[in-house]
């Protein structure tokens, strides 16, 4: 291949996207975002998979219109922002393979849809945080398919030269089969693809790829995105937590320098001490995947396998290490996510209790809590990805227009709980639990900006309790019984100058409190704010 034939590649499938990104980053010219929008820590965000969510053209496909018909269902509920699964253009449901980093799939709608969708949510004084896939392209990525291209024309024995075609260099060949790459057809080369042959990794040490990770990230902040999900950061470099500290470093800086109020929140599912490494690179976020999923603490402690003091011990454990090695950090617990099964399944026997007082325990985490669409029903799926990408189940007519067929090789679900439009006037649905929840963290500022502390006095195998501590002195108590039984506490001692002012039951039963003596139905809360 030619020098002018890349050329000519870079013209027509770049050049007009590095203007847009050049222009709207030039003093004065971004876009900016309007009075009202929420800045700061202390966020929830609700995860919207887009093909799954809200159709509003009837083609049974959810997409960013339908989104914006529902904005004022996600704000009731109590949401301030929202992260949505990629929209740019792909050949799969998932969009997890891009097409184009600078551009909508027109099966969710035009950029105009997305430009407005951006100005309904700040005028709600919501955010937007869209996903970042920056780990791997798709095959059919036009950087690929040039670097492919390349290596098809280039004769055997040959070494590549970039200076020929530049996007060899954006991806990683190599002419051996080393761990993790599959071969190009047609030629002697290989290419790195982790995780999946038509996902070919970027070369993401190289200073090309890395300018146009500026630039991508210019044009979406000049849309007036508040922030970015980024995919996958342990897999930058495979096995290196060094080298992914240094690229989060990278993107934190790159961000920060064109809007300084972008916020970043990365995908690291691992360990707490490797999250904690990561950390240390000043992005504002990572998932707290150490609480999230069936095999997590939540979920570990609801069936018995930790005690309560255990939640308890690692919600104080882990804001120490993640503080220690970033102290601008705000933690990001969640519970579900696109790529877990859904909690209902996680608790058999459960008939509701158990699963609500699940998404309570992730919404009591400091920090930015995130909810997966269709959790505060209590929706179902598991096995295959299909299955956890399930239509969020707005009623069980099937004639609603707003549900989405779902995706591709989605196997027939039988939900476990009611739909939404049956749950709304049940006062003892998830539904309305979940608002209640969502209500409480929302009025108490300590829930999601303090600091937790072990309130030994009252934590034991099935009572989580402890004190969350605001640099405004307005501490909190909480106490969670998270167990099937009635308790009886004496918090006389650790209630001493707090009252009573909030509390939660799962079932019809009530809290109380009278002279120091804690009185919890099964699965119930109770909050103390000071005197």
């Amino acid at each position: 291949m030619s020098a002018k034939h890349c050329s000519n590649i870079k013209k027509y499938a770049k050049s007009l996207c590095i203007i847009i990104c050049i222009l709207i980053c030039l003093p004065g010219c971004r876009a900016k975002k309007p009075a009202g929008v929420v800045t700061g820590n202390s966020h929830i965000t609700y995860e919207i998979f887009v093909c799954s969510f809200c159709d509003s053209n009837d083609d049974g496909v959810g997409d960013i219109n339908g989104i914006r018909s529902e904005l004022d269902y996600i704000r009731e509920l109590g949401f301030d922002s929202i992260w949505l699964t990629p929209v740019q253009p792909s050949a799969t449901y998932h969009k997890y393979d891009v097409d184009d980093y600078c551009d909508i799939d027109p099966a969710f709608g035009t950029m105009k849809d997305y430009e407005a969708l951006l100005k309904e949510c700040h005028a709600r004084g919501m955010r937007v945080y869209m996903d970042l896939v920056l780990n791997h392209t798709s095959e059919d990525h036009p950087w690929f398919r040039a670097a492919a291209d390349y290596l098809h024309e280039l004769p055997s024995g040959w070494d590549m030269d970039p200076s020929y075609c530049k996007y060899c260099d954006y991806y990683n060949f190599s002419r051996e089969a080393r761990d993790g790459f599959v071969p190009l057809d047609g030629t002697e080369w290989y290419y790195e693809a982790r995780f999946w042959n038509e996902m070919p990794d970027l070369n993401l040490s190289s200073e090309a790829v890395r300018s146009e990770i500026h630039d991508i990230m210019a044009f979406w902040l000049g849309k007036g995105v508040d922030g970015f999900r980024l995919d996958a950061v342990t897999a930058y470099y495979m096995g290196d937590t060094g080298a992914n500290t240094e690229f989060l470093r990278f993107l934190k800086e790159t961000a920060k320098s064109i809007d300084p109020d972008c916020y970043l929140v990365g995908e690291a599912w691992t360990d707490s001490d490797t999250i904690a490494a990561l950390y240390t690179s000043g992005i504002d976020s990572l998932f707290n995947f150490p609480f999230a999923n069936e095999e997590g603490l939540i979920a570990k402690t609801l069936k018995g396998e930790c005690r309560a003091s255990d939640y308890v011990d690692g919600m104080a454990q882990t804001e120490k290490a993640y503080l220690e090695a970033n102290p601008s950090y705000v933690g990001a617990p969640f519970y579900t996510n696109h790529d877990m099964d859904r909690s209902a399944g996680y608790y058999p026997d459960d008939n509701g209790p158990v699963t609500k007082m699940a998404c309570a325990m992730n919404l009591f985490m400091t920090g930015n809590a995130f909810v997966y669409y269709g959790e505060e029903i209590g929706m179902s799926g598991s096995g295959k990805d299909e299955n956890k990408r399930a239509p969020m189940y707005w009623s069980n007519d099937p004639n609603d227009p707003d549900i989405c067929d779902g995706p591709p090789d989605i196997d027939e679900l039988q939900m476990k709980y009611p739909s939404l439009a049956d749950q709304m006037n049940d006062d003892l649905s998830i539904y309305n639990w979940f608002k209640a929840v969502m209500r409480v963290r929302n009025s108490y500022p300590a829930i999601s900006k303090g600091t937790t502390e072990k309130a030994d006095y009252l934590c034991d195998d099935s009572v989580a309790a402890f004190f969350r501590r605001s640099d405004s002195g307005k501490d909190l108590l909480i106490v969670m019984n998270l167990s099937g039984q009635k308790v009886k506490k004496d918090a006389s001692l650790s209630a001493r100058g707090f009252k009573m002012t909030e509390s939660l039951s799962t079932g019809e039963g009530a809290v109380s409190y009278d002279n120091g003596a804690l009185t919890m139905p099964a699965y119930s809360i109770a909050v103390f704010t000071r005197r």
